[in-house]
């Protein structure tokens, strides 16, 4: 049950990256046959909001101002996928919004109960799109919003105000019926909104995190270390921020002398420890075999944070020998006039922090180089070339 717990607990704090997955989409060409698909359904809102002025008799113009505002929306809608590139986040949120709004108020201003039961279907198909493109909270907003206008409707209909034609006939309220009907109203939307749509986000959600996770460590793969930058960035902000790169030192040797099972032991504690060093908001990846990088905030001086990933390594307990790496930090101080901290500069950081790692390699191992420019500052501990020794003592 903890288990369970902490699982959705992760899911609901997990911000998903929408430039990342769109960056994604588009890597696979698969934005084009999704804008495509969009802007259809535009067209398919502008004709239900043609057959349902149809259907109610509506005679204040070709289709009312009602269903001319729904119309307007449709078409925008449907130019805007077609014509135009596709949308940032931001407007992404806009689009969601006002197609709720303008969702909602047909629904609630139709002169027929079955035409606004309809509508109701077009709320769980925005559901859809918000349970693929954004995070559980911007989709706990659309269920909540979904379930407010079903349940006001449900009243509607319940208390005899919404009558089963939109013709003039009168309507002759059987309080047990429409009560009945007002209920599973809203039991279908909880059924296929509050759950269904829940459901699909935490299963796509756990299929994408196992996609961005190294299966040995658990620790981020290179994909999802790209996954996760632009969050990091964003939570950095205007303060300094570092990337280390860690490299085991002569994991050949430890593969050749006591097999690729404890090699993989090795990988798996080393992550542990690396994990359990750094601040918990830090992103930590494993990129190669024997490779490792942490993205994080600074907080305190860069050579503690060196230090902190090398002596994390040599300290790994429970294992017959002594593990050492070698640790490369590169780092952005927000102090100066010309730092930036976006995901071009990490990209650049990430070069640095490679070089710097390697001229750790070369002053022997168990050594962090830390570079804050383009000549890296070293500074060496236990540099000497250790021999694999079993622990003593």
């Amino acid at each position: 049950m903890a288990d369970a717990r902490s699982l959705y607990r992760t899911w609901w704090r997990d911000r998903v990256d929408y430039r990342w997955l769109v960056d994604t989409l588009r890597s696979h060409a698969a934005l084009r046959g999704f804008k495509i698909m969009l802007g259809a359904g535009g067209i398919v809102m502008l004709l239900i909001a043609v057959l349902a002025a149809l259907a109610q008799g509506d005679v204040s113009g070709p289709l009312g101002w009602q269903g001319g505002v729904e119309a307007t929306v449709a078409g925008a809608w449907t130019l805007r996928w077609w014509l135009l590139p596709w949308p940032r986040e931001i407007e992404s949120l806009v689009w969601i919004a006002l197609f709720d709004l303008d969702t909602a108020a047909n629904d609630l201003l139709a002169r027929d109960r079955v035409i606004a039961v309809l509508g109701i279907v077009l709320l769980m198909a925005m559901g859809g799109y918000v349970t693929v493109f954004h995070g559980p909270r911007i989709l706990a907003l659309h269920v909540g919003w979904s379930m407010l206008t079903a349940v006001m409707l449900a009243a509607l209909i319940a208390t005899g105000h919404l009558p089963a034609t939109g013709r003039g006939e009168p309507h002759t309220p059987g309080r047990y019926q429409d009560l009945a009907l007002g209920l599973d109203i809203v039991l279908v939307m909880v059924v296929v909104v509050g759950v269904i749509l829940p459901f699909v986000q935490v299963c796509h959600w756990i299929v994408r995190v196992d996609a961005l996770s190294d299966p040995l460590t658990g620790l981020l793969n290179r994909r999802g270390l790209d996954s996760y930058l632009a969050a990091q960035v964003d939570r950095c902000g205007r303060r300094s921020g570092y990337v280390a790169s860690v490299d085991l030192d002569r994991f050949k040797t430890i593969n050749d002398t006591f097999g690729h099972p404890f090699g993989d032991e090795v990988l798996v504690r080393a992550a542990r420890r690396l994990r359990d060093t750094v601040e918990p908001e830090a992103l930590v990846a494993r990129t190669g075999g024997e490779e490792f990088v942490v993205v994080g905030c600074l907080r305190e001086d860069p050579a503690t944070v060196a230090e902190g990933l090398r002596a994390a390594v040599e300290t790994t307990p429970d294992l017959p020998v002594t593990i050492t790496a070698s640790v490369g930090v590169a780092i952005v101080d927000a102090a100066q006039p010309d730092a930036e901290w976006t995901e071009a500069a990490f990209r650049r950081l990430l070069h640095r922090a490679d070089s710097a790692m390697y001229r750790a390699k070369r002053l022997g191992g168990n050594t962090f180089v830390i570079t804050d420019g383009d000549e890296p500052n070293e500074v060496r501990y236990l540099a000497h070339h250790r021999d694999l020794e079993p622990r003593t003592g």
